[in-house]
């Protein structure tokens, strides 16, 4: 369910806005984006870990503020994670 430290670094290398990024909200969204989707594989298979569940919801909150938050800044660099990450169909 949680991401290897290799897989977390790779995120962070390729979302990174300048070197040694490790905090900018696209490196949050996009390392959040990897949980996410790891846990919606997890509950496919335990459809009643509801503890787990509630975790995942508080990601996603999470991950909604941060990407209103870029929003919010700059429009452009919304538009771009969001094309990167595969967010929005």
């Amino acid at each position: 369910m949680t991401i290897t430290a290799e897989r977390k670094a790779e995120l962070i290398k390729e979302y990174a806005t300048q070197p040694n990024d490790t905090g900018s909200p696209e490196v949050q969204v996009a390392v959040l984006s990897e949980r996410i989707n790891n846990l919606t594989e997890h509950f496919k298979d335990h459809k009643k870990d509801n503890h787990s569940r509630r975790g995942l919801i508080k990601m996603v909150s999470q991950r909604r503020r941060l990407l209103d938050y870029v929003k919010a800044t700059d429009e452009k660099r919304y538009e771009s994670l969001i094309g990167r990450l595969g967010l929005r169909r």
